[in-house]
């Protein structure tokens, strides 16, 4: 009987130090009001120009594979919605970690009673992230409305679940990358560079063949990240392995990532080593 309790208790410690992250969060956004909009505004404007692209692309064809217009519409929303959702929890923390180890400030977090990822991975919310994911959501509507598509209740659930498993996936790919930086010191150009490989997730996958769709299945799974998803809401899957794969890949990517975590930081000699 301790054992559920200790576990019980300490959730809720965890529990009360994020939100104490989430209170520092907010306060240093708020400080910024005029940074915070305008980095919304660029968003939506780059959000905005992915969508005019995919509209240039079909005025010149009917199909990208077996895709319709509204159809890769959906899945850039859906695209967009978990990219966001990523960034608003992960992206800054994962970008910040070699940072940390430059200059030493992780030594500090080591010595503080808490799990260092937890606290590494967590300590900074980008509140505009969830911002421009209801601009994700609100896409996805109007082109699930305009396919007269109408999701019911348990396909928004397992939509949610499986936006889920595909942030899990960019954060364990992210953080193993930004890890890299206990070899390196400076890896913020691997860690863009992984962002920059987003843009993949946009994309049908049934667009790729051979070497590099197995390669963006398998090894950089960003082809499952928002297709199988969408895939869900637009009827789709005719079987559930996209669902289970999807799910088995981010438990492995995570798996992953703790792993070289661990071997890192047995690694790590501190800033003044």
């Amino acid at each position: 009987m301790r054992a559920p309790f200790q576990q019980l208790t300490r959730l809720r410690r965890y529990a009360v130090i994020y939100e104490a992250l989430w209170r520092n969060s907010v306060v240093r956004e708020m400080s910024f009001k005029g940074n915070f909009l305008l980095w919304i505004v660029v968003e939506v404007l780059w959000f905005a120009l992915q969508l005019c692209f995919i509209g240039v692309i079909y005025l010149h064809t009917d199909h990208i594979a077996t895709w319709t217009k509204w159809e890769v519409v959906l899945l850039v929303g859906a695209s967009h919605f978990i990219q966001q959702i990523f960034q608003a929890f992960f992206l800054t923390n994962c970008t910040q970690l070699s940072e940390l180890i430059r200059t030493g400030r992780l030594d500090f977090m080591l010595l503080l009673p808490v799990n260092t990822r937890f606290l590494v991975s967590l300590r900074q919310v980008d509140l505009g992230g969830f911002v421009n994911a209801a601009t994700g959501l609100a896409v996805m509507g109007y082109a699930a409305r305009q396919l007269h598509a109408t999701p019911s209740a348990a396909q928004a659930v397992c939509f949610a679940l499986l936006c889920g498993a595909g942030v899990l996936i960019h954060y364990s790919l992210m953080f193993l990358l930004a890890s890299v930086a206990f070899w390196t010191v400076r890896a913020q150009g691997i860690v863009w560079g992984y962002y920059s490989l987003f843009n993949i997730a946009r994309l049908p996958d049934a667009a790729f063949q051979g070497f590099f769709r197995a390669f963006f299945t398998f090894a950089m799974p960003m082809l499952l990240v928002a297709n199988v998803p969408a895939k869900l809401l637009l009827n789709r899957l005719t079987s559930p392995g996209p669902v289970l794969l999807l799910f088995g890949m981010a438990g492995v990517c995570f798996f992953v990532s703790e792993v070289f975590w661990r071997r890192s930081i047995r690694r790590y000699t501190s800033a003044s080593a």
